[in-house]
């Protein structure tokens, strides 16, 4: 169910997830955005303390970017954003799975989900086609 106020969590339960998670070296925990009512796993990513703590606090997802070395809130630039239902930590506290609600598309290729590619016979198969152009999303070629 969604959060009645803006953000998910409270302050205090968003420090007491903040130290129960288990952040690795480079102090990033893995991140699973899955559909939160149809189930479709639709990206992987990466969070820090920051990002958790945003994401919790605002109800909007927000990443950390590895190649930009920044945070990345959801949909910024592409106007595709991720509302946060639920989130939940895994047995080692290593790993975050982000129950969302997707506006639109979540990959930066123009698709519902990053896992379009299947393998099949002697390699990967394209199992679905972009729902917009990444120039429609970004403004400019991806």
């Amino acid at each position: 169910m969604a959060p009645s106020q803006e953000g998910i969590a409270q302050p205090g339960s968003i420090d007491a997830v903040l130290e129960a998670l288990a952040f690795g070296s480079e102090g990033l925990v893995v991140a699973v955005a899955q559909q939160h009512d149809t189930g479709e796993i639709l990206m992987l990513a990466w969070m820090n303390r920051e990002a958790v703590q945003e994401t919790l606090a605002t109800g909007r997802v927000c990443y950390w970017s590895r190649s930009r070395k920044a945070l990345w809130r959801k949909g910024e630039s592409s106007r595709q954003m991720q509302r946060l239902i639920e989130l939940r930590v895994d047995c080692d506290a290593d790993a975050i799975l982000l129950l969302v609600d997707q506006e639109g598309v979540a990959c930066h290729t123009g698709r519902r989900s990053c896992f379009y590619q299947a393998a099949r016979g002697d390699g990967l198969v394209t199992i679905a086609e972009p729902l917009v152009s990444p120039e429609t999303l970004y403004g400019k070629k991806a």
